[in-house]
């Protein structure tokens, strides 16, 4: 049966979620916006990662998704994941509002950098063997 991988997802999620509130900062000009946008990016990102990193957990846990033609490989539910992450950091982005001339408008935040976002989600169980060897033991 595969392992739980807690604090390797949480560490990635969160600096997903700090990388994602990071970009986003200067577009947010209502302070209380930008704290609950950081902290949407940081708990979404967080969970995203979380699951992509034990997809195989999940899998040996639920049985069944492997019985579903379309999702029966852990790859295509992590892509999965990456793709619902893309649709909801770009849906949070045209949600969030400001005021352009008069006429309020969302951030505007492309595809290109929801597809980022959502790449590092679906790339951080494969990203982590890489990352690990460079942390300090007590984050490993």
């Amino acid at each position: 049966m595969a392992e739980i991988v807690i604090l390797p997802a949480l560490l990635l999620g969160l600096i997903i979620g700090i990388y994602e509130a990071i970009l986003l900062h200067r577009d947010v000009s209502v302070p209380t916006h930008r704290f609950g946008h950081m902290a949407h990016a940081l708990v979404y990102a967080i969970i995203a990662v979380f699951f992509t990193m034990n997809a195989a957990f999940i899998y040996s846990t639920f049985s069944f998704l492997q019985g579903i033609p379309l999702i029966q490989y852990p790859i295509v539910f992590q892509i999965a994941v990456g793709v619902i992450t893309m649709i909801k950091v770009h849906g949070a982005s045209a949600a969030i509002r400001g005021s352009v001339g008069g006429v309020s408008v969302g951030m505007k935040e492309t595809w290109a950098h929801s597809a980022i976002i959502a790449v590092l989600v679906v790339a951080a169980p494969y990203v982590w063997p890489f990352v690990a060897p460079v942390l300090p033991s007590w984050l490993k």
